[in-house]
């Protein structure tokens, strides 16, 4: 698939595409970076290697906006999750993506995380955060009454939040496409070489990229298009983190992120609520060799049900509704690896942990300040299209079901085919003839929490796979865009003239209470 930008890429000989710039990686931090080059005069190409932009690393994290204070200060990283922390914020405040300023806590259970609190603490002021206090374990308990046994006190971190990682890493690739960036998905790069000019060429089996500079944002696999380009610099460990994933009705134990104290053993489980009304608790930490495998194990359960048992035993008394695993990028290397060759044609981000979350648009403007610094003329575009207004996922704002104007303005959005997350048929609809649209299930998981809840999908599976297939029958001028005032700034996706079967759809009553 590929996504026609409004710039052209200059032609070869043979016709072939010319892209001043192939960004190779379609998680947040690729998708981050083809949005900010697309703000000037350069043909962008966005190369993906799956069917779909956020579906390896960026899709199963923890969702949590980072202040930095625990980054190793002085580090690329500490500067660039400062940064990307202020960029985020903005952003998703002008498109929609949805946070929650929950803030965050780190309990202390012993001697040893009691007597690392004054320096996390000075950690923090290093980086520039200088709000995080040190409380007693009454005023731990304060925040968070249902702690376990044991509590010795605890660090506050006021700024951390909880955001929608699916709807950033879409929100970056729509913003990207809108620009002018060229998305191709099902491009995984399988060799690359030079042609006279210095074209560099992306060999793919959905066929070749050219382009005068590459970026390599290819996350899991950044190691290996590294070494298609002649070096050998690092290797990328493939560590899975499996969570579990706790009941709406447990929300009210878990008001805030509940941190564990980082020692020379790791990081730790944590306990935080989701933008989507639930409850976190992990990751496990395991490195694999395998870069697939993205399964849970019985293992890791038990290991998170016995952590989950002393942080918060009532917690466990709650029902798992779904279990997920992910897979971060570890290296050994205890930096952001961000490099430009000498020429200028090849630009590394690799290395890119979990706070690539938050430090995504911060590294977009990092790696257009490097190509910069090598010559590439960066003039600013004077004719930037608004960024897209997402569809609202959290539950801590109004959901299309709620809105009784937009029902008014459009009865499928009153039309709830996945009851247990209030998903409407006017969203999937959105969703699925959107300018990034979902082509699968999975797809439209992400974008509208369809399937998401406690049957995860039981119920409404079919119907969503029915509305996938039916979608990917249709031609492209089957899905002529009409755009409804009311509907376009409440999910930012351009929507079809509702039909007769839709406008004779009944509406739900604005906030009906969820099934259970």
């Amino acid at each position: 698939m590929s996504t026609t930008p409004a710039g052209r890429p200059t032609p070869t000989g043979d016709g072939t595409p010319v892209y001043d710039v192939a960004v190779v990686g379609g998680g947040i931090v690729g998708c981050a970076i083809a949005r900010e080059l697309a703000g000037h005069e350069l043909t962008v190409a966005l190369v993906e290697a799956r069917s779909d932009v956020g579906d390896g690393t960026s899709k199963a994290n923890t969702a949590i906006l980072h202040t930095g204070f625990d980054a190793s200060p002085g580090s690329l990283e500490a500067r660039l999750v400062r940064r990307g922390y202020e960029l985020l914020s903005a952003y998703a405040e002008r498109t929609g993506i949805p946070v929650e300023r929950t803030g965050a806590v780190l309990v202390a259970w012993n001697d040893e995380e009691l007597d690392a609190l004054p320096g996390l603490r000075e950690k923090a002021g290093a980086n520039g955060y200088e709000r995080c206090r040190i409380i007693s374990a009454e005023e731990v308990r304060e925040l968070v009454p249902d702690l376990g046994e044991g509590v010795r006190g605890g660090l506050t971190v006021p700024d951390e939040s909880i955001i929608c990682t699916w709807t950033t890493n879409l929100a970056l690739a729509t913003d990207a496409v809108r620009r002018g960036a060229t998305l191709l998905l099902d491009h995984p790069v399988t060799a690359v070489r030079t042609e006279e000019g210095g074209v560099t060429v992306l060999d793919t089996p959905a066929g070749p990229v050219h382009a005068r500079r590459v970026v390599n944002a290819a996350g899991l696999g950044a190691d290996h298009v590294d070494r298609l380009f002649g070096h050998d610099r690092f290797t990328v460990t493939p560590r899975r983190g499996e969570l579990l994933v706790y009941d709406k009705l447990a929300r009210p134990l878990v008001p805030r992120i509940v941190l564990p104290v980082p020692t020379k053993r790791g990081k730790g489980v944590l306990v935080s609520p989701t933008i989507y009304g639930n409850v976190m608790l992990g990751p496990t930490s395991e490195n694999l060799t395998d870069r697939g495998a993205t399964g849970t194990s019985e293992e890791g359960f038990a290991f998170l049900l016995g952590k989950g048992g002393k942080l918060m035993p009532r917690l466990l008394e709650e029902e798992v509704t779904a279990s997920y695993a992910g897979l971060r990028a570890a290296v050994d290397h205890p930096d952001y690896l961000v490099e430009a060759a000498p020429d200028g044609r090849y630009v590394l981000v690799g290395g890119i942990r979990s706070t690539g979350l938050t430090s995504g648009m911060a590294l977009a403007e990092h790696v257009r300040d490097l190509l910069a610094g090598t010559g590439l003329p960066l003039t600013p575009r004077t004719d930037l299209p608004e960024p897209p207004r997402m569809p609202n996922l959290g539950e801590a704002g109004v959901r299309p079901y709620q809105d009784a104007g937009l029902i008014a303005a459009d009865p499928a959005y009153g039309t709830v085919v996945c009851f247990c997350e209030r998903v409407t048929e006017g969203e999937i609809r959105d969703a699925l003839r959107a300018e990034v649209p979902a082509r699968t299930p999975e797809g439209l998981r992400r974008r509208t929490r369809a399937m998401n809840g406690r049957c995860q999908g039981f119920y409404c599976g079919a119907e969503v796979r029915a509305r996938c297939a039916a979608a990917g029958a249709e031609s492209a001028g089957d899905r002529a865009p009409y755009v409804p005032a009311a509907a376009a700034h409440a999910t930012g996706f351009a929507t079809p003239d509702p039909g007769p079967a839709q406008a004779a759809a009944p509406a739900r009553p604005a906030g009906t209470a969820q099934q259970r």
